[in-house]
């Protein structure tokens, strides 16, 4: 296939707020697996749209003092399900996620 491309259209995430991760600035984070015996938590996300999204949860809540690890399963236009290995404060991790531009809306 000299000279011709084959590119795959992927649909967008349907939003009337718009995906709030893929502003300029927003950056990418990979979170890593939790080690066995940890503690974890789960809490509910809404305003996940894409993977950018998801980066930029792991993100804001990866660097709180205390998470070993973090992962989001996205549900797009649902609630999202975050879990949280190690010693996070609810109250801290719920403010990660606001100043991240989503919602917490409980723990699970």
């Amino acid at each position: 296939m000299c000279g011709t491309e084959n590119r795959t259209e992927l649909p967008l995430a349907a939003s009337t707020a718009g995906c709030s991760c893929c502003s300029p600035g927003a950056a990418s984070a990979s979170a890593f697996p939790a080690a066995a015996g940890t503690e974890t938590d789960e809490f509910a996300v809404e305003g996940l749209t894409c993977g950018h999204c998801v980066q930029t949860v792991e993100k804001a809540v990866a660097a709180l003092d205390g998470v070993e690890s973090v992962s989001v399963d996205l549900v797009s236009g649902g609630r999202s399900r975050l879990v949280v290995a190690g010693a996070a404060d609810e109250a801290a991790v719920r403010e990660a996620v606001t100043s991240a531009g989503y919602t917490l809306t409980s723990n699970r």
